[in-house]
């Protein structure tokens, strides 16, 4: 899953259909060093801009940092959803990226159309304590909701305002995944 941008940029992500076993038999998952899913990107990134000629890049491990939001509103399917969080005609809410390849010269997109104009948008209200009311997403209220007893839901599951989305539904995560992710945003 990915995006591609004017600059010939690949954006990579990850397919949560698959992702969670692949990263979990990998030597990073099984080593108890910090940053096992960095660590993993950066392997198989590398691995794969070397066979494909390009240069990885990451959204992690900076400064530098890399723009990946501003790419990824570039890129040919993705934009920017009611909640303010990237949504992709394929993964919906679930779009995230783990790098990126830079080819030299132009890549080709595909060309698609983002899914919110025709979407009644139930990502709006599904937040429990609406974190993504206002225009901005206040972190500090998700964070406090998820490590309360009643963010459970949020903290076992993933984020109820991405699983509200329609588009992308059989991309959420598995719960191992989701926990994980949780327990990152956390600080855990």
């Amino acid at each position: 899953m990915g995006g591609v941008t004017a600059e010939g940029l690949v954006l990579v992500g990850p397919d949560n259909r698959r992702f969670w076993s692949l990263f979990s038999a990998s030597p990073e998952a099984q080593d108890g060093a910090p940053d096992p899913i960095d660590r993993w990107s950066r392997r198989i990134l590398r691995t794969l801009a070397e066979e494909l000629s390009a240069e990885a890049l990451f959204p992690f491990g900076g400064p530098p940092w890399h723009p990946f939001i501003g790419w990824a509103l570039e890129a040919d399917h993705i934009t920017q959803s009611p909640i303010g969080l990237l949504v992709s005609q394929e993964a919906g809410l679930w779009v995230s990226f783990r790098g990126a390849l830079r080819f030299e010269g132009s890549v080709e997109a595909r060309a698609a159309e983002p899914p919110c104009p025709a979407c009644p948008a139930p990502c709006t209200t599904a937040c429990p304590v609406g974190a993504f009311g206002g225009g901005a997403y206040d972190v500090e209220t998700c964070r406090a909701h998820v490590r309360s007893p009643a963010g459970s839901a949020c903290r076992d599951g993933g984020c109820l305002a991405r699983h509200a989305c329609p588009v992308g539904a059989d991309f959420a995560p598995p719960p191992a995944q989701a926990h994980h992710h949780m327990g990152s945003f956390l600080g855990e």
